[in-house]
């Protein structure tokens, strides 16, 4: 099987191609699982088939009326008795596309989703299943999108034909993202399912949370690298700026339905990367301007939310024998901060020092050390400043980062 690479932002999604996955430029092996089985008819006697709209299934980060997933990890998570799930993907799907899936605690599973066709993601030897203790059932299946550009449509949820689905409630708190290709996770090893964004939001483990962030999008409302809004506008749609969403809404996606979402306790936002890029750059005035608009519209949308501005660290330079971080944006987000300050809930969240030279790729991107830096360090300043506890107990967050040195000598 293959993962495929993260394309850029710029112009339409060009049909996937089979990429690597490098590690200090050595190339990993992967073994990704072919799941594709038979269809199921809905008359099976061996399945019981539920809609995509079951009451049971809960959608994570945002999806359409069409049950179609959008902008980053995008995920499905449901209860379920019995030892079989499988999945039918509708014709909305990226051909290809990586997905992870568990059940319960266990390690994440990959495999690369084929359109209209059916999965059988877990059986009677899926790890999770065969071992659980008593105490531990009814089983939890969970899935996530890796990538930030491809998208998944459920069509059907089969489970095997004595068994049910049962509903997971969700988390009390929740937390959103609204960023660009840093927040998503582009050129991580997983993308969107390695970035900070997921990073934090899964790290916490007794937390929802929601990653609106795209690659090449700028805060101002402007076309940068073939987006052709900002945030200050797409943050407010269902879908986001990549050519499927153009294919399948042209100039008029579905407004998000906020009422029918869990609000958002904490909202952070890393914007302005792109805004202050020579090729789409924004007056400094109008990305203020346009800031202050976003953080406003945030505000209304979640009355109650906090809403942290993360500093850009913007890269590494070499100098002489050194290298030095540049800035971008710096007067300016902190004066948005301080415009808000006396209200109480916008926060100022300084990034610099987290990040050193070597955590950037080739592709200046953060490594997917440097976006588990920036997680942990955005996790403490939340736990500190708004007492959220880390409630994660031991399943695995980042997947395949398990590297050590076998000797104690060299």
């Amino acid at each position: 099987m293959k993962i495929f690479s993260s394309l850029c932002a710029l112009g339409p999604l060009l049909p996937l191609a089979a990429s690597t996955i490098l590690q200090n430029g050595q190339v990993r092996q992967t073994n990704f699982l072919n799941t594709k089985t038979a269809s199921i008819s809905s008359n099976s006697s061996a399945w019981k088939t539920y809609a995509p709209n079951a009451p049971e299934l809960s959608y994570k980060g945002r999806w359409d009326s069409k049950h179609v997933s959008w902008w980053a990890a995008p995920g499905l998570k449901f209860g379920f008795e019995g030892q079989d799930v499988a999945i039918t993907f509708g014709e909305h799907t990226t051909p290809g596309v990586l997905i992870a899936y568990r059940v319960s605690g266990m390690d994440w599973q990959m495999t690369n989703v084929t359109v209209g066709a059916t999965h059988h993601l877990i059986s009677a030897s899926t790890p999770g299943v065969s071992g659980a203790q008593s105490w531990q059932l009814p089983f939890t299946f969970e899935l996530r999108v890796t990538n930030w550009a491809y998208g998944v449509q459920i069509s059907a949820v089969h489970l095997s034909s004595s068994s049910k689905l049962i509903k997971i409630p969700n988390f009390a708190k929740k937390i959103e993202f609204i960023g660009d290709s840093l927040t998503s996770g582009m050129y991580a090893t997983y993308e969107a399912f390695s970035g900070f964004g997921y990073n934090i939001g899964a790290g916490f483990g007794n937390v929802e949370f929601s990653i609106t962030a795209y690659p090449g999008i700028c805060l101002h409302d402007a076309d940068c690298w073939g987006n052709p809004r900002g945030q200050t506008y797409q943050w407010l749609q269902t879908s986001d700026t990549s050519w499927r969403a153009s294919q399948l809404y042209g100039k008029d996606p579905e407004p998000w339905n906020f009422s029918k979402d869990q609000p958002a306790d904490i909202v952070l936002i890393n914007l302005g990367t792109n805004d202050n890029n020579t090729a789409n750059y924004n007056d400094p005035a109008a990305y203020y301007t346009s800031y202050i608009k976003l953080v406003s519209s945030i505000h209304e949308t979640y009355p109650d939310a906090q809403i942290i501005l993360m500093s850009l660290w913007n890269g590494f330079y070499g100098l002489g024998n050194s290298y030095y971080q540049s800035a971008a944006f710096v007067n300016e987000i902190q004066n948005v901060y301080k415009h808000f300050e006396k209200e109480g809930y916008v926060h100022y969240f300084d990034s610099t020092g987290i990040l050193q030279h070597n955590d950037i790729g080739p592709q200046w991107h953060p490594t997917d050390v440097g976006h588990i830096k920036v997680a942990s360090h955005v996790m403490q300043y939340i736990k500190m400043k708004f007492g959220w506890t880390l409630g994660a107990t031991g399943p695995e967050v980042q997947h395949e980062t398990l590297y050590w040195n076998d000797e104690q000598g060299y």
